[in-house]
């Protein structure tokens, strides 16, 4: 008699998350700095120009709640399925 397959279900991926973060070749999760959208007047072009650089993201905790958030992130890094 042959063994009945169990069905493995997709997880629900949080586009909140996915849109956030981004996952580089070698695997690190990458995030954008906050308080780029208004009040920017009296900012010096120098602290904007650095807001529009990319951090990784450290804190272990931190990544595992993204890799939960969003499971399938590093494995549709350049172009995900339409």
């Amino acid at each position: 008699m042959p063994k009945a397959k169990t069905k493995k279900y997709k997880i629900k991926t949080y586009k909140a998350a996915a849109k956030r973060f981004r996952v580089t070749g070698s695997g690190k999760i990458m995030r954008t700095k906050g308080g780029k959208s208004h009040l920017r007047r009296r900012t010096s072009k120098r602290v904007k120009a650095k807001l529009s650089t990319m951090l990784e993201v450290t804190a272990a905790g931190d990544r595992r709640r993204i890799k939960r958030l969003a499971p399938y992130l590093s494995k549709y890094k350049a172009n995900p399925p339409a």
